[in-house]
């Protein structure tokens, strides 16, 4: 009716019940006190174990997909959208420069009247400048001879000299 099967085909509890009355023998007098002890070390090891705070894997994140573009535009309507971004980021660019030079003027005429060559400060700012622009192009340069890549544009693009 009871069929054993797999690994419990193996198990035999008589020797196991046999096993354990031998050693009860043997332990004499202090049988009690054993199992007592071991009743004592079974119960901390579970208590230990049972007021551990444990958490599962952090759930995958939940994507949220960007709901203000048209999930149906054409790449010619994707293309016309990041021209006019860039123009836009362009302009931008010009305007931020525009009024970097109207305050680098203020200063050049605060400097003037404060009785300062600015001509001078203007120049060492400048040399000042491009050292730390050719510091920088040369530091990636090496960066690229050490990493084994070769880049032809560094060397002929002159927005990075």
């Amino acid at each position: 009716m009871l069929k054993r099967s797999g690994y419990w085909k193996h198990v035999n509890p008589t020797g196991m019940v046999a096993d354990f009355k031998e050693v009860w023998r043997q332990a004499g007098h202090n049988r009690w006190r054993i199992a007592a002890v071991s009743g004592a070390c079974t119960f901390a090891v579970f208590y230990l174990m049972f007021t551990q705070e444990g958490s599962a894997p952090h759930p995958p994140p939940k994507v949220t997909w960007i709901s203000v573009l048209d999930e149906h535009r054409t790449d010619e309507q994707i293309v016309a959208e990041n021209v006019a971004n860039q123009k836009a980021k362009e302009s931008n660019a010009r305007e931020l420069a525009r009024r970097d030079k109207e305050v680098r003027e203020l200063y050049k005429t605060i400097g003037r009247l404060s009785g300062m060559d600015v001509e001078k400060i203007a120049r060492e700012a400048d040399a000042e400048e491009a050292a730390e622009a050719k510091a920088e192009r040369e530091q990636a340069e090496e960066t690229l001879r050490r990493s084994g890549i070769a880049n032809p544009q560094l060397a002929t693009d002159p927005a990075l000299q």
